[in-house]
């Protein structure tokens, strides 16, 4: 069993950045790999980023491929969001999520934390 609690969320204005954080328990974090995704409001949750258990390899959606940086610190049991360059666009509810492998869909996830808002002012 992994819980995750997401922050780090706020409003900035577009071209600047943010850091979100998803703390996690349970004992077998570092086996899990670990993803973002996004729900803007009447839209469907979409994959924003993921990454392997041991951060060996990341992946990231074409739309904030070099503008977001995933990472994890796995004796902190916490993974990481860097934004730079935000965009208006990027306004949405941010998930973190736990599941086997780093997959592209959320259905591969098996633990979600509440999310945290972004909102990115023109």
């Amino acid at each position: 069993q992994v819980q995750l609690v997401e922050s780090g969320g706020g409003l900035v204005q577009a071209g600047g950045s943010l850091r979100l954080s998803c703390a996690a328990s349970g004992r077998t974090f570092s086996s899990y790999a670990l993803g973002w995704f996004r729900q803007a409001p009447g839209k469907e949750r979409e994959f924003v980023a993921g990454i392997r258990w041991n951060g060996g390899k990341t992946y990231y959606a074409d739309s904030v491929k070099g503008r977001f940086t995933i990472s994890r610190d796995n004796a902190k049991n916490t993974v990481y969001l860097q934004m730079n360059s935000l965009r208006p666009e990027d306004t949405a509810v941010y998930f973190c999520a736990a599941g086997p492998i780093a997959l592209r869909v959320a259905t591969g996830y098996d633990y979600w934390g509440q999310g945290t808002q972004v909102t990115v002012s023109s």
